[in-house]
């Protein structure tokens, strides 16, 4: 049975969503925009009986404290912190870690801070290589360039919008028909929440100090070596498999798969993605 639980870190409440036997294998499970832990609903009553299950909200996400940008700091770095803080609090002293587009800069930070407590990596569509920045980042290059220019907001905040919202759940998958129009929905309503535009477009900015690490997070990956498994929607215009492909260059243990579906994998594949994980944490823990 799934927990719903919130934990007071750094004076924020984070809602974190639970399941599984402490005493098991422990996997933290950090996800993208414009969503939360919601993603990773199916994911984890999937794997519940064989794992523990930790899946946080991310500040302004989801069920966690939404501070203004004038009370928070909203970048990358300062998520990590809060998360990082969050683990230290619940107390995973080893875990292996599911990244999923921001999930992935935040994930990264914490791993390359603590590489002794990460056990696995579990990647999917989370980017940590230049090859993986194309077509579709080019208003986001425009606004890191000039982000006080209205053009250049108005060409990311489209992304806030709903049709963009849905697009990016039913882009690319097989069957739309089996992916939940109660996603989009979800998210729609944290979005439109006062102050939240904001927030999306601060961290939008602060994806900018994410490509300048690339290449510190590719030689923790070198030097500690984590297992990895990349499971990828191969139809996902926002963080296409040539994202995917270079973690085999810096991974002696990496495990691909490109999966016929788009950017929110686990909604048409968490079942196939469930074994992916169940197989190669047995293998390697």
């Amino acid at each position: 049975m799934i927990q719903y639980k919130n934990i007071q870190i750094k004076g924020l409440n984070i809602f974190y969503r639970v399941a599984g036997d402490p005493k098991k294998p422990a996997i933290l499970l950090l996800h993208g925009f414009p969503t939360s832990s919601h993603m990773f609903r199916n994911l984890i009553a999937d794997l519940a009986d064989k794992y523990y299950l930790v899946a946080p909200d991310l500040p302004g996400f989801g069920y966690s404290s939404m501070p203004t940008v004038q009370e928070f700091e909203y970048s990358f770095d300062n998520l990590s912190v809060v998360i990082e803080e969050f683990i230290n609090t619940i107390g995973l002293e080893k875990f292996s870690m599911y990244v999923m587009d921001y999930g992935a800069p935040v994930g990264y930070r914490i791993a390359e801070r603590n590489p002794e407590k990460i056990q696995a990596l579990l990647v999917q569509n989370g980017n940590a290589y230049e090859e993986g920045l194309t077509d579709f980042w080019e208003p986001i290059f425009k606004y890191w360039k000039d982000p006080k220019n209205p053009a250049n907001i108005e060409g990311v905040a489209v992304m806030v919008q709903p049709e963009l919202v849905r697009w990016q759940y039913v882009f690319g998958v097989q069957d739309e028909t089996k992916i939940s129009p109660d996603n989009w929905q979800h998210d729609q309503s944290l979005l439109d929440r006062p102050g939240n535009r904001d927030i999306q477009l601060a961290l939008f900015l602060s994806y900018s100090t994410n490509p300048p690490l690339y290449p510190k997070w590719q030689a923790y990956f070198r030097k500690y070596q984590p297992p990895t498994l990349i499971t990828w929607g191969a139809n996902d215009p926002i963080f296409p498999p040539s994202g995917a492909h270079p973690y085999k260059r810096d991974l002696q243990n990496a495990d691909l798969h490109l999966l016929d579906t788009g950017h929110f994998a686990l909604e048409d594949h968490h079942e196939a993605i469930s074994v992916l994980i169940d197989q190669f944490l047995r293998k390697n823990l």
